[in-house]
């Protein structure tokens, strides 16, 4: 689930192009001319945009998602179960070979490809059953964000003139996602591979496609090959928690030598990392490595993020986190007044939304250090007293 900006298909060139908004039919004009632009076929744009439409239900989903405004630990919990992870061993042995092959050409673990195929689709089981054309051309109109999922559409009208892309029956996730592990027009286009060697690139009917394609996708990204993604840790008691968070990187071995001790796996001691704690001081608490960060490219929630990573350990032999003591933190509503308070108080929390993001945990930080408080980046209803809100 990625959103990705191709850099030779940004907003159109035309000075007078509508980009988003307005007249419907002035909007999908100024498409028509972009894709004229970039080359694409006349035949192939007018196949595309043929019974073209405004998807309300679409609009309704990118307005909801409060899924991830839940707590880490509830949030791991929901989606990594005794059966995923039955089904995730059963898929590693049934796909063993194009795993492996995945790994070998691109450096990126089996884990790491189960678990985000796990969690987009169920391991393809659940693929979406949004119109993937009205999806993408209803985002672009949308004026949310439209430097998003305009040059997707561009893409897609590509895979229609290439015959990969049937705009009429083409379905998948709600943000235009196409394909057992969710990937858009435009990595498609640029990196779509063939994995089961039928000659054709099938994301959604083949799994060695999707595995393969997902692999190279990370690789592009800057995925390094064996190299740890996240690792949980043991915690000293006098930890000074104003250090974690990634904004803060030392060599592994500086974290070591402060008594983080990894629950499992090889740390690498010059490796880069970071302390994450995704629910505060009082859950799990891991050591977040340079390939953890590559993973916000293909879902920019963090608690997605860090809930995959975790999953990825599990399939590759990580124990259970250590999550019963967490603090339940505060729900959407009351998170939405904490950032009202941090953006009053000057920080840039992104969108007000109730979902604790990058942005809010490191605001978070600062004020807790501020006030004194142990500065785990987790708010509490204490800390939102003590702001005002």
């Amino acid at each position: 689930m990625r959103i990705l900006a191709l850099p030779f298909l940004l907003l159109p060139s035309l000075a007078t192009a509508q980009t988003c908004g307005g007249d419907f039919g002035t909007f999908l004009d100024g498409l028509r001319a972009e894709a004229r632009a970039e080359g694409i076929p006349d035949s192939a744009i007018d196949r595309f945009l043929a019974g073209a439409r405004l998807d309300q239900r679409t609009l309704d989903a990118d307005r909801r998602q409060g899924v991830f405004q839940i707590p880490f630990v509830d949030f791991a919990r929901r989606l990594i179960s005794a059966d995923r992870i039955r089904r995730g061993a059963a898929n590693a042995d049934r796909f063993d070979a194009i795993l492996d092959r995945a790994e070998a050409e691109y450096g990126v673990p089996r884990g790491i490809l189960l678990a985000f195929w796990a969690f987009e689709t169920d391991y393809g089981a659940v693929q979406g059953d949004f119109l993937t054309r009205d999806s993408l051309v209803t985002l672009a109109h949308d004026c949310r964000r439209p430097e998003l999922f305009r040059p997707q559409v561009i893409a897609a009208m590509e895979l229609t003139a290439r015959g990969d892309f049937d705009p009429a029956r083409t379905t998948g996730a709600w943000a235009g996602e196409i394909g057992q592990v969710q990937m858009l027009p435009g990595d498609i286009l640029e990196r779509g591979t063939d994995g089961d060697g039928d000659g054709v690139v099938d994301l959604k009917g083949s799994a060695p496609d999707a595995l393969i394609s997902g692999a190279r996708l990370l690789s592009e990204l800057g995925w390094r090959a064996g190299e740890p993604w996240l690792i949980e840790v043991d915690m000293p008691a006098a930890f000074d928690w104003s250090q974690s968070g990634l904004d803060v990187t030392r060599p592994a071995s500086e974290w070591l030598g402060m008594g983080l001790a990894p629950r499992w796996g090889t740390v690498p001691p010059d490796l880069p990392a970071s302390v994450v704690a995704p629910q505060g001081r009082t859950g799990p608490v891991f050591l977040a490595f340079p390939n953890f960060q590559v993973l916000f490219e293909w879902n920019e929630s963090f608690v997605y993020v860090a809930t995959a990573a975790y999953f990825a350990g599990r399939l590759s032999g990580a124990p259970v986190f250590r999550g019963d003591g967490a603090s339940a933190g505060l729900d959407g509503a009351a998170m939405e007044r904490l950032q009202r308070a941090l953006v009053a108080r000057g920080h840039d929390v992104g969108d007000v939304d109730g979902i604790l993001g990058r942005n809010t945990r490191r605001a978070v930080r600062a004020e807790q250090a501020r006030l004194g408080l142990p500065a785990d980046g987790w708010p509490t209803a204490d800390l939102l007293r003590a702001l005002g809100g």
